[in-house]
Formats: structure tokens, sequence, C-alpha cells
């Protein structure tokens, strides 16, 4: 499952890669999700499903999902308005999936936000992924100028089991 896809490049990748894929955006943003299923049809994948789904809300769509291992997040933490939102709803999908991970790299663009106090809340945990430890720390990878002069971050979060770890 990828979540807030946009063009959904991270789940194209996978579902090219022969993963299962959903992908998601929110529910309110329509031409959003009518992008998403263009992006599908132009890279081959017509069938992919894309889900409207909302950040927070417990709805219909997000209660029949099928089981996942991975759920995607792509630059999702860029407003902080969002990001109890984000935790919540990885939560509710890491509770009913208690194996799965989700794997989430964003653009650092303020010292000052964090989610650590976010992640205690919601009982989850989080391991940051080095980009040196696959090559992702170059100035251009495949001919984009990101990272850049940008700070790109990795992480893996998942449920925190008793006793904090």
């Amino acid at each position: 499952l990828q979540v807030g896809a946009g063009t959904g490049l991270p789940g194209l990748v996978a579902a090219k890669c022969g993963a299962a894929v959903t992908l998601s955006d929110g529910e309110e943003r329509p031409r959003c999700l009518q992008h998403c299923r263009r992006s599908c049809r132009l890279n081959g994948l017509p069938r992919l499903p894309v889900l409207g789904l909302t950040w927070g809300r417990a709805a219909p769509q997000l209660l029949a999902l099928p089981p996942v291992d991975i759920v995607l997040g792509s630059d999702v933490f860029f407003d902080p308005k969002d990001f109890e939102d984000i935790l919540a709803t990885v939560y509710f999908l890491l509770e009913k999936n208690p194996h799965a991970q989700f794997w989430t790299t964003y653009q650092v663009r303020s010292a000052d936000w964090s989610i650590e106090a976010l992640l205690c809340k919601w009982k989850l945990k989080s391991l940051h992924i080095p980009l040196r430890s696959f090559g992702a720390d170059r100035e251009c990878l495949a001919g984009s100028s990101l990272p850049g002069r940008h700070t790109i971050e990795m992480m893996i979060i998942s449920l925190a089991r008793s006793g904090g770890t």
C-alpha cells in the first residue's frame, strides 16, 4: 500500500517488480486520484487499484484493505498539521497487520519539526536508514538533482512492542 501516492512512483516501481500494490491518496482530492490512475495507465498498469483514503479517518475503504506487508509513504511528512493524522492511519494499518512496516522518506523542511512525541503517543518506533547504506547519498541520482542540497531522510516505522522495543 502506498499512502499519499501522488503520481505513485514508488508504488509503480514496486508493482513493476512484481509486488501486489494498492495506491492511495486523499479521497477529497479527485484530481490527484485521476492523475494517479493516469500514471498507472501510462506505465502499463491500468488495473492497479487506486483508492481515496484520508489520513486520520477510518473510512470503509481503509477497513476493507487486504493484508499488507509494507506501507510506503514518499514525502508525506511535509506539513506538521498532518503528522498526527498520518501516524494515526499508519498505527491502524500496523495494528491490523502487526508484522507490517511503514517505509517512508521525506525532505527535512525544518529542524524544529519532529514526529518523535507522536511516535510515542501512537506506540510506534522508528529505525533511521542512512541513505549511504544503499548508495542514495550522492549529489545526483538517476539524472535527478535530488537529494542535491536537500536533506532527505528515510525511516522504517513499526509497532513498538511492550517495553518500548
